[in-house]
């Protein structure tokens, strides 16, 4: 195994200033013209070349001022702390698109549009996601705390489930659609109320989406 292949099978939430169903996703500009989203993720398995990455959470906050392709982004990753030295190493080489084909994920995609990168903080991060329930909850103190759950029809009040199938994709094969709401306070302020969530499987390795 080459030092710089690697593979995560994860639990993401995302929660993102756009409004439902997020114009991102097919292509076109954000509903507010900027982006402003919380990451988090939990890796069931995943390794980067001989370093195990089971078990490990990330969590991440981004801004950009325009369209994401339009760059001059800001970027602040959180890692486990309960992850080793080299188990950080190996995160942050996945998390900011090193080893990796060009355009291949959602990592590397990102990592071409910062303008700023924060320093990474190693924390404990509180994540729990239900991908079929549409539920997340994710709390890094002193940085993050946020949650997603189903949309609701306006009158019947009742859940209202929709997906995303992007077979094509640099980030997930199937999205579960929700809503969320995240607040973060360190190294980056972001607000967000009642607006696009994402409930997912992630499956990539250097190369891309495994189908």
């Amino acid at each position: 195994m080459a030092d710089t292949e690697w593979t995560i099978r994860a639990h993401e939430f995302l929660n993102c200033s756009c409004s439902y169903g997020c114009p991102c996703q097919f292509n076109a500009l954000p509903t507010h013209g900027y982006c402003r989203a919380v990451f988090a993720m939990k890796i069931n398995q995943g390794h980067h070349g001989k370093t195990k990455l089971d078990g490990l959470k990330v969590a991440a906050m981004f801004a950009w001022p325009k369209a994401i392709h339009e760059g001059h982004g800001e970027v602040a990753v959180i890692v486990d702390k309960r992850a080793t030295e080299e188990q950080r190493n190996a995160l942050l080489r996945i998390l900011t698109g090193q080893d990796t084909k060009p355009g291949a994920t959602i990592f590397n995609v990102f990592a071409s549009t910062y303008e700023k990168v924060h320093d990474p903080i190693f924390a404990e991060i509180d994540f729990d996601v239900n991908i079929n329930a549409r539920t997340a909850r994710v709390k890094v103190s002193g940085h993050m705390d946020g949650r997603g759950e189903p949309i609701l029809n306006p009158v019947t009040k009742a859940e209202h489930r929709v997906r995303i199938d992007s077979p094509q994709g640099f980030e997930y094969l199937i999205a579960e659609v929700g809503r969320g709401w995240s607040k973060t306070t360190a190294p980056m302020q972001l607000n967000l109320t009642d607006s696009y969530s994402h409930f997912c499987e992630l499956n990539l390795n250097q190369n891309g989406v495994i189908h």
